[in-house]
């Protein structure tokens, strides 16, 4: 397990170091706010479709279809897991800030923090799980996140359910996984470069959002460490402990606990902008739950990489 650690830690770490990078340049106004609105658009819609294509344009295998189902139903499990615990343990008399939590809880940062780690740690297979962790992670997003967020909202948002980029990203890819087809060299490495991307921008993203922790007032808000507690430890340490328990193992475990283990999403915070919830506490959220992370996420992915191999 140690070798595991020093392992996980090392990547965390290079992670981390480029996110320095954003952090410095945010602190010499290298980056505004508009020019990282406009970057993580640019991820979201560019660069993460193109690492799930990447991942899925493979020959097809019948043993890894089913292992593919099998992590969309650990995906299912997270969540609902996550909204029901969040539900019973968030309290907050002010309905912003409760529901900003809530959403931070139940929405990890599972595409600019897990995908690159994913990579670097369990390489094609571990992206490949990771996509559909970023499916249902969008479904969920656009049913539940919304329902939480907006409360004048009647119904489901089925179009952005369906047509947002992770899950198309899956669509195309899961196309490319079933059929013969293969993409030309012309359009495929393009998708590569594209997909290639994906480590050092988003931790750019990240590193803005950590320069913007101006003071340690978040220390006096015990709600706000409890919902980073639960963000952190409890919802990753108990869906390792489930998934495990039902016979969940090697790569497959990994992936997913990788994407359950890892900081608020910095989605919080644009949902948080556009249904007027709270931003400020978002960005904190956001911003401490990534540099706790630093600590408990090497620790949570090396204990799940551990019994992944017994």
């Amino acid at each position: 397990m140690l070798i595991s650690f020093l392992s996980v830690g090392q990547q965390v770490l290079i992670l981390f170091i480029l996110i320095a990078v954003g952090f410095t340049a945010s602190k010499k106004r290298v980056f505004n706010k508009e020019t990282i609105a406009n970057l993580a658009t640019f991820i979201l819609y560019v660069v993460t479709p193109c690492v799930i294509i990447e991942s899925f344009n493979r020959p097809f295998d019948a043993s890894m279809l089913s292992s593919l189902f099998i992590a969309f139903a650990c995906a299912v499990f997270v969540h609902v897991f996550t909204i029901i615990l969040v539900s019973i343990l968030i309290k907050d008399p002010e309905q912003s800030r409760k529901r900003v939590m809530q959403f931070g809880v139940v929405f990890s940062n599972c595409g600019f923090m897990a995908l690159p780690l994913q990579s670097a740690l369990l390489g094609p297979d571990g992206v490949f799980y990771g996509a559909a962790f970023i499916a249902v992670f969008n479904l969920f997003v656009w049913t539940y996140g919304i329902k939480i967020m907006d409360e004048t909202t009647r119904g489901l948002a089925l179009k952005k359910m369906f047509l947002n980029p992770g899950v198309i990203g899956v669509g195309i890819g899961f196309l490319l996984f079933l059929t013969p087809l293969e993409l030309p060299q012309l359009i495929f490495k393009p998708v590569q470069y594209l997909a290639a991307l994906n480590t050092p921008l988003p931790m750019v993203v990240v590193g803005f959002y950590l320069s913007k922790i101006t003071s340690l007032a978040f220390l006096k808000d015990l709600k706000l460490l409890w919902s980073l507690v639960l963000r952190l430890v409890v919802v990753p340490l108990i869906s390792l402990l489930f998934l495990y328990a039902i016979g969940i193992r090697g790569v497959l475990l990994a992936a997913v606990i990788v994407a359950a283990s890892a900081p608020v999403g910095v989605n919080t915070v644009m949902f948080a902008v556009k249904f007027n919830k709270d931003p400020e506490l978002g960005v904190t959220m956001v911003s401490i739950s990534t540099l706790f992370s630093i600590i408990t996420m090497p620790l949570i992915i090396a204990l799940a990489m551990h019994l992944g191999n017994n």
